[in-house]
């Protein structure tokens, strides 16, 4: 990349602003630069001019020019200022862009969805100038497909914060599965007959609790040990 004068005088004026802040071991560097681009002290002195609270009752050498100042230690030079913003930014980026990439694999399979950009807006109008309405249906292919169960199931439900999804089915078990990576977790077991719903606990979701036509409901810990904890009792008949 090609810079303009403005943005060479810039850089030659940080870079001699920086290599004053180091003190006397690069005071020729910084001489040997300024004459090499004179607009780069010049422009350095105007900014350090714009930082003066106006008083002009300064000493000056025997030729009638001011001294020239270093800058001081607690201020930080613009140059190291710019330098450790730019991996910030790269870091930045660079999680923007993962972030990216990850919604588009989560909703490529949403309708109107097409490169991480939204192909056609909800509601959107069709050449014939009547109103398209998106249909929010799962589209194939699928993202993961989960198998284990040995009969139908019949509940489903997802964690409120992990990537956790519990499935109930006729077969009287529970499996656990992490719906973002489609691997199989585990299976909970008791009861008796078809669990017909199942759901974790809205406040951080520690707890699942089920309920089957074995006329039982069944609270589970699936945040440490993965057992039943409590089984409710007193339906007399499944109807």
């Amino acid at each position: 990349m090609v810079l303009t004068d403005k943005q060479r005088t810039d850089l030659h004026a940080g870079i001699y602003e920086y290599l004053l802040s180091r003190g006397p071991a690069f005071a020729a560097t910084a001489e040997a630069l300024a004459q090499a681009d004179p607009e780069a002290r010049s422009s350095n002195s105007s900014t350090d001019n714009s930082k003066t609270d106006g008083n002009d009752d300064e000493p000056s050498n025997s030729n009638g020019t001011s001294p020239r100042k270093t800058t001081p230690s607690s201020a930080t030079p613009v140059l190291e200022k710019k330098w450790t913003a730019v991996p910030r930014l790269q870091k930045r980026v660079l999680e923007l862009e993962r972030q990216i990439s990850s919604n588009q694999r989560i909703h490529a399979h949403r309708a109107g969805f097409s490169g991480g950009t939204a192909s056609a807006p909800l509601d959107s109008t069709t050449a014939s100038g009547g109103i398209r309405e998106r249909r929010m249906l799962p589209r194939p292919p699928a993202q993961h497909s989960l198998q284990s169960h040995s009969s139908g199931i019949t509940a489903l439900a997802l964690h409120p914060i992990y990537t956790l999804a519990a499935s109930g089915s006729e077969d009287g078990t529970i499996k656990l599965w992490d719906h973002e990576s489609g691997d199989y977790l585990r299976t909970l077991r008791g009861h008796t007959n078809v669990v017909t719903s199942v759901d974790f606990c809205p406040k951080g979701g520690g707890y699942l609790v089920s309920c089957s036509t074995d006329l039982s409901i069944k609270i589970w810990d699936v945040k440490d040990n993965f057992v039943c904890v409590r089984t409710l009792r007193g339906h007399d008949h499944d109807q």
